[in-house]
């Protein structure tokens, strides 16, 4: 293991981490050393994750938290704090997507909930992660997962690509801001994956076929590739990084 990319005595939290994107990113940190906090809505999917790390000789603990509930997430790292007394990483994967159709026909509360998870939830997430790290002065890695709709919007999914356009302006405040406690925050911007949170993208052929026409490499990424680029994000390999945006679309935005 490259010294770089050593995580061993690092505490990371994954959200979203049931399944799909999550799962691999929790895997590799834990592979990597980290103590992995795996966390979903809802604690059952969470627990299947965290036994496959721990049968591999990692280190994960099982702790729910929905990002869409304020009060969850302020207790959630109360407990954090108490149990492991701060945390190295965090990474902000959770995200919902309620809507697929044209922007006109945007659904008040499909809208709401959706910026309730996508930028007020990465937000607190955020400030309550930072916040541990700034107690414990040893400054840490946020990493926000973003999409490469916030930077070109998805067809048909406006208002989920509005809030990822937020993420990445909040992970460039949380950059500035938090420079001087040591704490780096970054995004990644993950293509079009394979998971059941794209389902309705992947397996429908004709949507399949227009997106592989605007990918140059001309395939859907597996949810391993992305974790890779989290592990950079999370360990001192990228200790000189901040504010960064890094995309991971198989060369969609080029």
């Amino acid at each position: 293991m490259s010294a770089a990319f050593d995580l061993t005595g690092k505490t990371a939290f994954v959200s979203g981490a049931s399944r799909g994107i999550g799962a691999a990113i929790a895997h590799l940190l834990a592979a990597q050393g980290a103590h992995v906090i795996v966390s979903s809505r809802k604690a059952d999917g969470c627990q299947s994750v965290a036994d496959a790390i721990n049968q591999a000789g990692g280190q994960a603990t099982v702790i729910p938290c929905h990002i869409g509930d304020l009060d969850q997430i302020r207790q959630t790292f109360i407990h954090i704090g108490e149990r492991f007394g701060s945390l190295d990483i965090l990474v902000n994967n959770a995200a919902i997507n309620p809507q697929f159709g044209h922007i006109l026909d945007t659904d008040a509360e499909a809208f709401q909930k959706t910026v309730d998870v996508n930028i007020r939830g990465y937000l607190f997430m955020s400030i309550e992660a930072g916040k541990l790290m700034r107690q414990a002065g040893t400054g840490g890695s946020i990493i926000n997962i973003a999409s490469v709709n916030g930077v070109s919007p998805g067809l048909m999914q406006g208002v989920y690509s509005i809030t990822k356009a937020a993420v990445i302006n909040l992970t460039k405040v949380f950059a500035k801001e938090c420079a001087s406690f040591g704490i780096r925050c970054n995004a990644l911007l993950p293509g079009l994956t394979d998971t059941r949170f794209a389902s309705a993208l992947v397996n429908n052929p004709s949507i399949l076929n227009l997106a592989l026409q605007q990918i140059p490499l001309k395939r859907v990424a597996q949810p391993d590739e992305m974790a890779g680029a989290v592990l950079y994000l999370a360990s001192d390999a990228s200790s000189y990084t901040t504010g960064t945006i890094l995309n991971v679309d198989g060369g969609l935005l080029a």
